[in-house]
């Protein structure tokens, strides 16, 4: 028996969340915002604290400052059961942050990477990896040394023994540099967006990017916002439409709700039907309260949802 399901690793930083705006910013002026909220932000901690939420033991392994937003991580991922003794403290820099700014579905964020940019795979202890059943991996692109050094990240989960999955996330600079024909043999669920998903492959729809990666990849899951989800598995196709929520407060972090539901079923040896329907339904779930984890405060509170909104079960 292993001591995690799962071993959260990636960026850590907080959100500063800005709501009901005044129109879009404009160099030289000023407008105002009707909201303001700081939470637990970055795409793999939401997935940790959702996936802890929904049952999972998880730890993390991530980067902050000795600093009051490094506070603000390390106590909400606390209060949210995640295990924090494998974060890893500095000095030489800050805790990483992400300003917000909402739009209805849409938003536009500015992230100072702080810390993050500086964890690599000398930082990551292998003895910390053979405590997990499986790692997952997210945002590789928002942390620097950990992009660069990505595949011998990668080898060292398997060779620890770990199943894996991965989220690449968006690239900022735009680059989309992964070698996927040599990582993705190695990551057991490979989990982008269709829009990352055309960008690392270079092609013009989900369709010609899917063939590209087919030779390579183990079990893809493609996220497609309100047309659900493609899980491509034996070289066979799924789709599931998207369980709508026709009251959205906000869509933060509902690709990462969505991971933890689809990882949460998967460490549990569900069928990917169910991993799938789940990862689904936690996404949905995660458009009706404000930010990444707000819907996800309790495994009641997500249940209570999830028959509200959606009319759908959650058994783990």
């Amino acid at each position: 028996m292993k001591k995690f399901d799962i071993l959260a690793l990636g960026e850590l930083n907080v959100d500063l969340l800005l709501n009901r705006i005044a129109g879009f910013p404009e160099v030289g002026k000023e407008i105002f915002a009707q909201d303001m909220t700081l939470t637990l932000g970055s795409s793999t901690a939401i997935f940790a604290a959702n996936a802890a939420t929904l049952g999972a033991r998880v730890s993390f392994v991530g980067m902050i400052g000795k600093d009051s937003f490094g506070e603000v991580v390390r106590s909400t991922l606390e209060q949210r059961h995640v295990d924090t003794s494998n974060l890893i403290e500095v000095d030489n820099a800050a805790t990483g942050l992400t300003a917000i700014l909402n739009y209805d579905n849409d938003r536009a964020n500015v992230t100072y990477p702080g810390a993050m940019s500086l964890m690599g795979v000398k930082d990551i202890r292998p003895e910390i990896i053979r405590e997990a059943k499986h790692v997952h991996v997210s945002s590789i692109f928002l942390q620097e040394t950990l992009h660069k050094e990505i595949f011998e990240i990668v080898r060292m989960v398997k060779d620890c023994g770990a199943t894996l999955s991965m989220d690449v996330q968006f690239d900022p600079e735009e680059k989309w540099e992964f070698d996927y024909r040599k990582i993705l043999p190695l990551v057991d669920v490979f989990m982008p967006n269709e829009q990352e998903l055309m960008a690392i492959t270079r092609k013009a729809t989900v369709e010609e990017a899917v063939d590209v990666i087919l030779p390579y990849a183990n079990v893809t899951v493609v996220k497609m916002g309100t047309r659900g989800s493609l899980v491509i598995s034996g070289g066979k196709r799924f789709h599931m439409p998207a369980m709508l929520n026709k009251s959205v407060v906000d869509a933060i972090g509902a690709g990462d709700s969505f991971d933890a539901g689809f990882i949460s079923a998967y460490v549990r040896g569900k069928d990917l039907a169910e991993c799938q329907r789940l990862g689904n339904l936690a996404g949905a779930v995660n458009t009706t309260a404000a930010g990444g984890t707000g819907a996800f405060s309790s495994i009641e509170a997500v249940k209570e949802a999830a028959q509200r909104y959606f009319g759908q079960t959650i058994e783990l």
